[in-house]
């Protein structure tokens, strides 16, 4: 169906062409407004004056000498005629007067005194001297009457705009300081948010009361509550960049009770650079309202371990990779090299640091760990200094039905990774584990396990001198056999530290609850949790990436690095809190259903093994678990028997052999 203003729009076109048609002229949608104009104008100045002398004789028209009315009367056409030209030649008619402003304003007000000026003087002159009154009460309705008309549309115009904001949002804007007062004046003269801040919360009880720019301070924090009922508040803008995290933790913890849309103000530099607007506000993430600390590395001595060293970094194009790779870019690293089988992501991440970083010694191949021969050629072409391996599976319902692909590229891939690192010079090697390897319930945890284990196994053998002992896994014998000579000097003067970095759940990663509830969302629901219960613990993914780096920096060899991540968190909270960020509320607007834990899932993730112990860094978020006692020899025996299985597929015996060597693995069917 069609609007009025459509229709309105349709039926002048229509006119207009057929005047087009008649005419043979050019006659444009501006040139009838002119026209309409110029009418009201003749109309106007004929008024304007009469209703001056009607006004000297106190509105009585039988009062009005005679010749005051043939005066008014005979010199009309005259300045009816010299005002439209005036008003032509300083372009009255061409403005566009929804955008009037200033120019239009002093361009009226020229026009309206050169006329009143040729009607004083022409009627006096030719007719008679009229009364003082005619002459300033005639200019000064005239000017309103032309000037009137042309504003009048801005006016609608902003009359609209404030019954707009009366029926739509209203905002609570916290925080009373100078970034809250620069908020404020940008979303009422800006007007990019569709509505009007209401109340303001902050905790300096010296300002309760007061106002600013017309808006009550209300209270503090404990008051959010309930001015929110007070003053039907749907949105709610975080205007403190100087508070700490805790504290803005704690006061979005509040709002997050309320169904108000969040917004927060990222930081304290828009303040100081003057930029606090209302288009500078993000939304709030889930990552706020995390129970810790953001973990503080320090990245300089990181990036000094870093600069002018050649670096590979498998998995590069993954989430983790990714973020490792931009980090590391930017600290003048000799060479840097992204090792990924998935080509789109590696070619995403290529174009995106040759932008950022057009002086960076970038190589990006394309390559699976498991290809022992293919990582034998990367190691021997490039040397790498320092490996970071991100590569994995770590999907888990996923590698629950195809435990051997989990296998092959975990174990496998991390052992062939690790022993061309060792056998070509690598002084670092950085292994990402999980918190799922702790105590594993399911096939992938059970894998990054194993993984810590070659870790600490080639690690100790190392120490001891031993590592001709370590058995070389490889599907193909040929160009990849790191003893090619026979006389085992390869295995001579290797210096690799081989250490782990465990970490928990990464917020925003490649199959994270979070973007999979935010597609449930945008579809309007419903958002699926696995168990009411399950709980995990949380990280960013620059703090992963800090810790794996920092990890290298500590490294002796053999660790299991570990962060102190704070307390775990509900996911069925953490769905919640999204629903209500954004701007729903949770079991009405979007429902929560509870679809039951995945194979291989369990409630609650362990950060570390008991027996494991801890001990500190110099950064007191990052922790040590000691390495745990095990047959290293019966293991690097098993690990060919499990190579054999897993490349044979034979599904049905693999989980036996992984919990052999894993001794802590147990099933989630086992759990049942």
């Amino acid at each position: 169906m069609k609007n009025e203003t459509e229709r309105k729009r349709e039926g002048f076109q229509f006119i207009t062409s057929i005047a087009r048609k008649a005419c043979g002229i050019s006659f444009e949608h501006w040139h009838f407004i002119a026209l309409l104009l110029m009418i009201y104008d003749a109309l106007a100045l004929g008024l304007s004056y009469f209703i001056a002398l009607w006004l000297r004789f106190d509105l009585r028209y039988s009062m009005i000498d005679t010749v005051y009315v043939e005066a008014w009367k005979n010199f009309l056409p005259f300045h009816v005629i010299f005002s439209l030209l005036i008003f032509w030649y300083l372009k009255l008619y061409k403005s566009i007067w929804r955008f009037a402003s200033y120019s239009e304003l002093l361009r009226v007000s020229i026009a309206t005194f050169i006329s009143a000026v040729f009607h004083i003087v022409g009627i006096t002159l030719l007719h008679r001297r009229m009364p003082i009154s005619y002459y300033i009460i005639g200019a000064l309705l005239q000017y309103l009457a032309v000037l009137g008309i042309r504003f009048s549309y801005r006016f609608i115009l902003l009359i609209r705009k404030i019954k707009a904001k009366q029926v739509n949002s209203r905002i609570m804007v916290i925080g009373a300081g100078s970034a809250g007062q620069m908020l404020i004046r940008d979303i009422h003269r800006a007007g990019e948010v569709d509505g009007e801040v209401v109340c303001i919360i902050d905790d300096n009880q010296n300002k309760w009361g007061r106002m600013i720019d017309n808006i009550p301070v209300v209270g503090g924090r404990e008051s959010i509550l309930e001015m929110v009922e007070k003053f039907s508040v749907d949105k709610i803008f975080l205007a403190i960049p100087s508070a700490t995290p805790a504290q803005r933790r704690d006061i979005l913890s509040i709002c997050n009770e309320t169904s108000c849309e969040l917004k927060n103000l990222p930081g304290m530099y828009q303040l100081v650079l003057g930029q606090v607007t209302a288009s500078a506000m993000k939304q709030v993430s889930v990552e706020d309202l995390l129970g810790r600390e953001p973990i503080q590395a320090d990245l300089q001595e990181v990036f000094r371990f870093i600069n002018g060293k050649t670096v590979l970094v498998t998995g590069g194009g993954g989430s983790i990779g990714s973020e490792l790779c931009r980090q590391i870019a930017g600290h003048n690293p000799k060479e840097l090299i992204i090792f990924d089988i998935y080509e789109n992501n590696a070619y995403s991440i290529q174009l995106e640091l040759r932008e950022s970083f057009p002086e960076l010694h970038l190589t990006v191949l394309i390559g699976s760990v498991r290809d022992s021969r293919r990582i034998f050629q990367v190691f021997a072409k490039y040397h790498p200094d320092i490996v970071y391996h991100a590569a994995a599976h770590k999907h888990v319902p996923l590698m629950e039905d195809s435990p051997c692909e989990s296998i092959k590229n975990n174990v496998l891939g991390t052992y062939k990774t690790a022993y061309a690192a060792m056998t070509h010079g690598c002084k670092r090697f950085v292994l990402i584990s999980t918190d799922k390897a702790v105590n594993p319930a399911n096939i992938m945890g059970a894998s990054k396990r194993v993984c810590e284990m070659i870790i600490q196994a080639f690690d100790k053998k190392i120490k001891e001198g031993k590592a001709e002992e370590i058995p070389q896994l490889y599907t193909h014998k040929g160009m990849e056999n790191a003893d090619k000579e026979g006389d085992g000097t390869v295995f001579q003067n290797i210096h690799t530290e081989f250490v782990a970095v465990r970490f928990g759940n990464v917020l925003g990663s490649n199959g994270s609850v979070i973007p999979i509830f935010k597609k449930q969302i945008e579809k309007g629901g419903p958002v699926t949790v696995t168990h009411p219960d399950i709980i995990r613990y949380f990280m960013t993914i620059p703090e992963a990436v800090s810790l794996v780096l920092e990890a290298g920096r500590f490294a002796k060899g053999g660790e299991i690095f570990v962060l102190d991540m704070g307390s775990p968190v509900k996911i069925d909270s953490l769905a919640r809190n999204l629903i209500r960020l954004s701007g729903f509320k949770p079991d009405i607007d979007i429902k929560i259903q509870y679809s039951g834990l995945r194979p291989g899932e369990k409630l609650y993730e362990e950060k570390l093994m008991a027996e494991e112990g801890l001990e500190e860094t110099e950064n007191s978020r990052i922790h040590i678990g000691k390495p745990l006692q095990f047959d290293i020899e019966a293991f690097l025996t098993k690990i060919d028997g499990l190579m054999d299985v897993a490349y044979k597929n034979k599904e049905e015996d693999i989980r036996e052999i992984v919990k052999e060597i894993v001794v802590t693995y147990k099933p989630a069917e086992e759990h049942a």
